[in-house]
């Protein structure tokens, strides 16, 4: 029986290694499909060639178009395109997908449709605040010899300050950051978070959104090559980002270009890289958002790497996130990069770890707490309102976790409100002979605003 079971699985494995021909056929696709333009197949069966001749969906008599895959086997990934990386398949409203999978295993024939093409929308209603816009749509990457779509956000004033200059935060997977629409699985509302937190006195940040490449995302956003994953491309992508991108943005807008006022951005393998772009030039990228940082891509690279650096010269800032039971190791891969940061120079209180019992690994977790990591990142010394009402009031310690003294020596029994970052009053008081004391301990964490002698002073506070 036993020699019986082992011929069974043997065959089994043979069979789910065999070489198939898979017949791929598109029974429908966009209604705003250009009619000149052919539509094309890539994948890992053809080291994703995009505009291959041989990978063109040809048109049948009935109006479908078909391709024969020749000897393929086991889990293939792919993704249908207009011949570049410009017009790859979307959602209907021309929004990321991710690229599609189909095990041989499965049979010879495979039946699809697409829905959409993300830089064809089909009128799906813009999610992206006014500040937000297209910067290009086909930026050249020299280092990586490719173009890329490029989203920028500026600040609410940026149009009525003229000499104002504001930090600048790149962030990575740009699909995700503004707009419904082109988001994967949910945005992370950026545009709404900043304009809300600079409504409420912050001083205001630049953001440059870099949109993945695709299939080329995990190989960008690793200088390391996971044998089973890929990666490898790194290097070159945070050089795009230092050497192009950053040139051009401090070149055509009015930025704080030094590196305590920029920084990298980004969750899941964009963690990892703006982990990896934060430590190889940190005279260039003063801080850096890691959220759910994929360091188990290369966990013993990642960690050698931290330990060879020296920051003592060059400070850093540096805000960790991820979620307890996002994986086993997802914590304590956090914990031992911070910890090899601060061994190599980084005070411990400026790099930062922060987890939740039921934080995700998705986009509504980050979008929750990218609110929280900017005022770290950028925190009260960014705020233009404490610039000018510092000689009125005074908070200290400022960011705190229980309480905090409030001083003014020139409104000595002026009232105060204390909002949220979302405009909400959560606290009055009233300064006797100019002092008071705020306990927070029953606050949630995150950014909040006093306001003193009716709206006259503005201070940032931010409670961890």
């Amino acid at each position: 029986m036993k020699l019986i079971l082992v011929y069974i699985f043997s065959s089994f494995l043979v069979m789910n290694s065999l070489a198939i021909d898979l017949t791929i056929t598109l029974t429908s696709i966009p209604s705003n499909t250009p009619l000149s333009d052919q539509i094309y197949i890539c994948g890992s069966f053809n080291n994703w060639e995009v505009g291959a001749s041989n990978a063109i969906m040809q048109v049948q008599s009935n109006g479908t178009r078909k391709i024969v895959l020749n000897n393929v086997s086991g889990t293939i990934e792919f993704k249908f395109n207009r011949g570049n990386w410009d017009t790859p398949e979307g959602t209907a409203q021309g929004g990321f997908i991710p690229n599609r999978t189909y095990n041989t295993a499965n049979g010879t024939t495979l039946n699809l449709s697409i829905e959409g093409w993300e830089d064809l929308s089909t009128g799906g209603t813009s999610t992206a605040n006014a500040n937000v816009q297209i910067l290009s749509t086909n930026f050249f990457m020299p280092e990586l010899n490719r173009n890329r779509k490029i989203w920028l956000y500026l600040p609410s004033d940026y149009s009525t300050s003229t000499s104002k200059e504001y930090p600048v935060i790149y962030m990575h997977d740009a699909q995700n950051l503004f707009d419904q629409n082109t988001s994967f699985s949910g945005e992370w509302q950026v545009d709404e978070t900043l304009v809300a937190l600079q409504s409420a006195g912050d001083h205001g940040a630049i953001v440059v959104g870099i949109d993945n490449g695709g299939s080329e995302r995990i190989n960008e956003y690793s200088p390391w090559v996971n044998s089973q994953y890929g990666g490898g491309q790194g290097d070159e992508y945070i050089d795009f980002i230092k050497n192009t991108l950053k040139p051009y943005i401090d070149a055509n807008y009015r930025t704080k270009n030094d590196a305590s006022n920029t920084a990298l951005f980004g969750s899941s393998m964009g963690g990892l890289i703006s982990l990896y772009g934060v430590a190889t030039y940190p005279s260039t990228f003063g801080k850096a958002g890691i959220f759910s940082p994929s360091i188990w891509f290369a966990r013993t690279e990642v960690m050698n790497y931290i330990n060879g650096k020296n920051f003592t010269n060059t400070p850093l800032r540096l805000y960790f996130l991820g979620g307890t039971t996002e994986s086993s190791t997802m914590v304590s891969d956090m914990q031992t990069a911070r910890n090899a940061f601060i061994s190599k120079g980084v005070v411990a209180q400026d790099a930062k770890l922060m987890t939740h019992t039921d934080g995700a690994h998705s986009e509504w977790y980050w979008k929750r707490e990218f609110g929280a990591a900017y005022t770290f990142l950028f925190p009260v010394s960014s705020v233009s309102t404490t610039e000018l009402s510092e000689e009125k009031i005074k908070i200290f310690p400022n960011p705190s976790k229980d309480s905090f003294q409030v001083e003014s020596a020139s409104c000595l029994n002026c009232s105060f409100n204390l909002k949220s970052s979302e405009g909400k009053i959560v606290f009055v008081g009233k300064l006797q002979n100019g002092k008071s004391m705020i306990e927070t301990k029953n606050f949630k964490n995150g950014v909040y605003f006093l306001e003193l002698d009716e709206q006259k002073s503005v201070i940032k506070m931010v409670i961890e």
